[in-house]
């Protein structure tokens, strides 16, 4: 039998296996996941830097005329793949993961571990308006919850390494493993030991650094803070936070309104291609600093060269004039999120990562050179446009802790981290109130389906209703005598009975303590009948009722036992004391040690 590089490298790692202990192959699994994961972001990275070089080759034509083609090319492509090679399945943006982890015991589709790569190489490389470390992320928890898969790892040893991929990916993506740490713990929401913490710091740690070898400056972001941090400026931190919090919820809303616009044409795949191609061909020709990831623009901003950002736009001759520059980054804030919206609800892939770091630079600078230019204060610019990333960040992902360590990591120093936290829980905290879930996970939390803040509630989620679902009662007819009933009670061992009738639709319930007094008199058997002594349920389950739901039932009506129905028939009971005991085992397999 011949055996592929691949498998041979399997057998390896098994052989590996068996030689170390539980504890020590996690350790040497977290560094194969990071390094793994930090090679698939390098060649997303390179991919895309490449395919962005290309496009943009000077020699090949007009800027504003020649590009506005490319990103519909690029989402056409995306699409076509996804249809002919993927088979119309490509999971977008991060709720994916929480559903894998709440839903499918941490399984992720191996088709994962190369989709988002292609796909949102294309997309984001020939200028679609979005980011690539959503579909890093994905594709890294890929790999963990596939490489968990093969070697036969449980559920919370599954569950950790699907982390340590996302924080290689984050780590690689921008050389920031601290982030990529905290990006994990952050977005998964899961209840991680202090021991699990060394397997997610190597895999990240290992992300980057394999990103810092190969990658070159060009492609990763980072900057070289050039100007100290003022305490006097504290109150104006305080602004941007506050503005960042709004902006932040106006992208969520605005992205959730443009995406739902495109959700409801889904039969009309290509329809939408040439739809979205066409409105975000028509914004890139206004502003061509949508084109792509944006970052060059963002880079632009923090040197204080925010007239780079006019570059074959049409407004190019107005390059000197600091007023109209000034409007265009303002317009770009809201403008952004528009954009980012046609890219994917038309069918391209990618995420808003990067799109909220754009319009979190573009805030900062325009918030901090509108002060200056009106002779208010003397605000250091390049400051609040890399502090304003954070709150954005912070904002739309709900992720202070990242955002303050990625922005801290890709300066090269912690001298900004008090006008960082400033910003990012600010921000977080109005963002919070006016969206209490994150834009990734809101139509899943709201479905109940997903991972929240809130601990109970995930662990709730991962409890399905149909698994609990009790079969042993007794049912009986409401045209039954009590003659009848006392029969079926000296054979049952519960003290509840489902009423029925013939086509098994629940009428009532009886309850053993309700007829007690009568059940001995002989001289009723006759003449008492079921439909006299039942009484409506206290509430009635759906078969695949959320728990939460199930659980508010319980709390509403002070019940031990609820019946479930499914299409209207009595298919048997939940009882209050099984779902106890589920949530009790699944709070201890939950915590990731």
């Amino acid at each position: 039998m011949k055996f592929t590089l691949v498998q041979k490298l399997q057998n390896v790692i098994k052989w590996i296996q068996n030689r170390l202990s539980a504890k020590q192959f996690i350790l040497l699994s977290s560094v194969l996941v990071g390094l793994t994961v930090g090679l698939a972001a390098i060649v997303l990275k390179t991919a895309v830097h490449f395919i962005y070089l290309a496009a943009t080759y000077k020699e090949l034509g007009n800027y504003k005329y020649l590009f506005l083609f490319l990103p519909i090319i690029g989402i056409f492509l995306t699409v076509y793949i996804v249809k002919k090679l993927l088979k119309g399945k490509l999971e977008k943006g991060l709720s994916h993961i929480h559903y894998g982890i709440a839903k499918k015991s941490s399984f992720m589709p191996k088709e994962q571990m190369f989709a988002q790569v292609l796909t949102s190489s294309l997309t984001v490389g020939f200028g679609g308006s979005a980011g690539l470390e959503a579909p890093i992320v994905i594709t890294g928890a890929a790999f963990g919850s596939n490489y968990a898969k093969t070697y036969k790892l449980s559920y919370n040893e599954r569950t950790l390494l699907l982390a340590c991929g996302i924080a290689a990916g984050i780590g690689a993506t921008f050389n920031a493993p601290i982030a990529g740490v905290l990006f994990a713990l952050e977005v998964l929401l899961v209840d991680i030991s202090i021991s699990a913490f060394t397997p997610l710091i190597i895999a990240a740690a290992t992300g980057a650094l394999i990103s810092k070898i190969i990658l070159q400056d060009d492609i990763l972001l980072s900057f070289q803070l050039q100007q100290p941090f003022d305490y006097n400026n504290v109150p104006f931190y305080i602004l941007l936070g506050i503005f960042a919090g709004l902006i932040s919820v106006y992208h969520s809303r605005t992205f959730s309104k443009i995406e739902a616009l495109f959700s409801r044409r889904k039969s009309k795949v290509y329809l939408n291609v040439i739809i979205g191609g066409i409105l975000l061909a028509a914004l890139i020709f206004i502003f061509p600093s949508l084109f792509g990831e944006g970052y060059q623009s963002i880079k632009s901003l923090s040197m204080l060269q925010p007239e780079n950002i006019l570059d074959g736009s049409i407004f190019h001759n107005y390059q000197n004039n600091e007023w109209l520059v000034l409007a265009a980054v303002g317009m770009l804030i809201f403008v952004k999120s528009i954009a980012t919206a046609i890219t994917l609800g038309s069918g391209g892939n990618g995420g808003n990562f990067a799109p909220s770091l754009f319009v979190g630079a573009y805030l900062g600078y325009f918030f901090s050179k509108v002060l200056n230019l009106l002779n208010l204060t003397n605000l250091p610019i390049s400051n609040f446009t890399l502090v304003g990333m954070a709150g954005i960040l912070s904002g739309i992902y709900h992720a202070p802790l990242t955002a303050i360590f990625l922005i801290a990591e890709i300066t090269g120093g912690y001298n900004l981290m008090i006008p960082l936290m400033i910003v990012s829980s600010i921000s977080f905290a109005i963002s919070k109130y006016f969206e209490p879930y994150s834009m990734d996970v809101k139509k899943l939390a709201m479905s109940g389906d997903i991972f929240t803040n809130d601990k109970d509630q995930n662990i709730l989620a991962t409890i399905s209703t149909s698994n609990l679902i009790e079969t042993n009662f007794q049912t009986i007819y409401s045209t039954d005598s009590l003659g009848n009933m006392v029969e079926l009670i000296a054979k049952s061992k519960r003290n509840i009975f489902p009423v029925i009738d013939n086509e098994y639709r629940l009428l009532g319930v009886i309850l053993l303590d309700n007829i007690r007094e009568i059940m001995f008199k002989t001289e009723l058997y006759d003449n008492v009948f079921v439909s006299d002594l039942m009484t409506n349920a206290p509430a009635i389950i759906i078969e695949n009722e959320s728990m939460e739901n199930v659980m508010k039932l319980f709390d509403e009506t002070g019940a031990w036992n609820l019946p479930v129905t499914k299409n209207g028939k009595y298919i048997g009971f939940v009882s209050k004391s099984s779902i106890f005991s589920s949530y009790r085992n699944k709070l201890k397999v939950n915590k990731i040690e």
